[in-house]
């Protein structure tokens, strides 16, 4: 039976972190950490998305802007804003709500942003430094799962750690941070031979595919930590990872819940790449 690795509980308690270190930063140095948020056209997830990072802000005492633009906004007028946010000594870091609408070019969004100020770790020159180890920010799926394990207390060094999925978002990074506390990492994909057999071995695994129910309790060694970073919507309305929680569960020693596992890390590390974005404007 394996014990719950509670999001929720680790969340709270960086955001009281964070909380103590603005009050610190204003009053040494007269900073607030500012985080703008832009979102074009009216996805709905994004909509949630964005609302939280409002709330969580205010909880922590950051200043923020949302801008919430149409989903006609030119490029132009988008890389406009974005160049404008770059000159705002207010502003510490700046987001980008991806998706965009489809006339919109991501990859030149995400250029455009100063990478000081690119909180979500998008940009070419912070995506170099993490392949380095060499980092001001991490991508904040991918370090909110790291703060996952290490709240289980488990030392990763020499475990063999499996990541599923190969995203620029969560599995290459993921794979990274891994590799950087000295796990012995494997990546898999859609392309994998014999998938069942290799995350077997896994003594952490970290599934990130977008695959409801994907992962199966024949899938899982036994007193694996397990790490779900799916989130999917069922025909009956109820979210569900990528991993099967039924048959998993009684296998592994840790395994974080979907909702409550991964999810409320991810807000919890964008305000901390935004404190540490602030913090490196002291001169």
């Amino acid at each position: 039976m394996a014990q719950l690795i509670n999001g929720k509980v680790v969340s709270a308690q960086i955001r009281e972190e964070l909380k103590a270190e603005c009050e610190k930063l204003k009053k040494d140095y007269g900073i607030r950490p500012g985080l703008a948020v832009i979102i074009v056209g009216d996805d709905p997830a994004s909509k949630v998305y964005v609302n939280n990072k409002e709330k969580g802000c205010a909880e922590v005492g950051y200043y923020s802007e949302v801008y919430r633009l149409p989903a006609e906004t030119t490029e132009d007028e988008l890389l406009s804003l974005v160049q404008k946010l770059n000159n705002d000594d207010k502003i510490h870091g700046i987001l980008c709500q991806l998706p965009l609408p489809k006339h919109l070019d991501e990859t030149k969004v995400i250029l455009a942003i100063d990478p000081k100020k690119d909180v979500d770790a998008f940009h070419p020159e912070n995506v170099g430094k993490i392949m380095i180890g060499n980092y001001s920010f991490l991508p904040c799926t991918p370090a909110g799962v790291m703060k996952l394990i290490e709240s289980t207390g488990t030392d990763i060094s020499g475990k063999e750690c499996v990541v599923i999925g190969r995203s620029n978002i969560v599995g290459k990074p993921q794979a990274m941070l891994l590799l950087q506390k000295n796990g012995t990492v494997t990546i898999c994909h859609s392309r994998t031979k014999d998938l069942k057999e290799v995350t077997k071995r896994a003594d952490i695994l970290v599934v990130a595919i977008g695959k409801a129910d994907f992962v199966t309790g024949d899938m899982v060694k036994d007193g694996a930590i397990v790490i779900d970073v799916g989130m999917n919507r069922k025909a009956d309305g109820k979210l569900t990872g990528d991993v099967d929680f039924a048959s998993v569960e009684p296998k592994a020693s840790f395994i974080t819940p979907v909702p409550g596992g991964v999810g409320p890390m991810t807000i919890t590390m964008l305000l901390k790449n935004t404190m540490t974005a602030a913090k490196n404007t002291i001169k």
